[in-house]
Formats: C-alpha cells, structure tokens, sequence
C-alpha cells in the first residue's frame, strides 16, 4: 500500500513521459533512449562523486604494489617478501578507499533505476518487448549464455532462438553507453586497470 502510494505518482509521471515515444518510436528505441539516460545520468553521478584525481592516484598506487608483489614472487626472495607483506596493510586500505569510492554513486542512483525497472517490468508496452539479434551478433556478445538468467530471456514458445528481452536489450545498450560517456566526460572506472 505504501509502496503503491509512492510509486502510483513516479509511475504516472513516466507513463505521461514516455508513452507517447512509445507509441511513436515504438518499444525497442524507447528503451534505448531510457538506457542513453540512465548511462548518462550514473556516469555523471560517478563523475561529480568519485575524486577522479585520487581515484588515479590510488590505481597507480595498487598497480605499483601489484608489479612489487609479482616481483618477489618471481624472484622469490624472502626479504622483498617480506616487504610487500607490510605493504599489504597500506594495499587494504587503499583498496577499501576505491570500493567505498565506487560505492557512492552506486547509493545516489540505485534506488530511482530499482524503480525504473519495476515501471518498465509492470508497463504493458514495455515488459513484453523482444529484440531480435543478427545470430552472430548474438553469439559474439555471448548471448546464449544469457539465457541461464530468468531474467534475461522471455521463455514463450514461438519465440526465435536469437532473441533478448526488454533487459537484454536495456543491458546491451547501457553498458555500450556508459563506455562512450566515461570517455567523453573523462571518468575513471574504479577496476586496477585505469580508465
């Protein structure tokens, strides 16, 4: 009920929104344009969040300890050990300042997308949404793999084998996206390899 009296507003302002694109550019390129936005708005959060000068500094750092790490291993000398194991308290550190970076644009944005899939799961003109992909553009984004994901594929016969929901459709678009919008806003990822 709670739930219902929250959501019946947010919902009626998404219908009032984007039904007419619906209707006009019809479901596929609707939840395209939903996956532009959302791409675009997590990236800027991550932008105005994250210290994207630290956040460098601290992949430089990790990468350095890594490439010492792997130095004494390989040369197993016990005193070079022995060093990078005082380091791994300061390497623990740095690796929970980059999670806990990561993690604020995460808390900003994951509660308004929750609630956008919930709106696009219960719309009539969205949820039941197929796209069907060229067979080696299917193989090649490993699609098949999808489909031990409930979530990921409608299972309702007649149905061509190549084919991915709405969410399969949203995934594949958001995460081209979100590449092309962290470089052009310049953000860094929070992984060890950098940008």
């Amino acid at each position: 009920m709670v739930f219902e009296s929250l959501t019946g507003p947010i919902f009626g302002a998404l219908n009032s929104l984007f039904d007419p694109v619906v209707n006009y550019l019809g479901p596929i390129v609707t939840i395209m344009i939903i996956a532009i936005i959302v791409a675009f708005i997590t990236t800027l959060a991550t932008k105005l969040l994250v210290d994207q000068n630290r956040l460098a500094f601290l992949q430089k750092e990790m990468k350095e300890f890594n490439q010492e790490m792997m130095q004494a291993r390989k040369a197993n000398d016990p005193k070079a050990m022995e060093k990078v194991q005082k380091k791994q308290m300061e390497f623990m550190n740095l690796q929970k300042e980059m999670m806990f970076m990561s993690f604020k644009p995460m808390i900003v944005t994951w509660v308004p997308i929750l609630i956008l899939y919930y709106w696009i799961w219960q719309s009539q003109l969205l949820n039941h949404t197929v796209v069907i992909l060229p067979p080696f553009v299917y193989y090649v984004l490993l699609v098949p793999l999808w489909h031990a994901i409930p979530i990921s594929y409608i299972h309702v016969p007649l149905i061509p084998w190549n084919t991915v929901s709405w969410f399969g459709w949203y995934f594949l678009c958001s995460i081209g996206l979100s590449q092309v919008f962290r470089k052009l806003l310049g953000v860094k990822t929070g992984g060890m390899g950098g940008t």
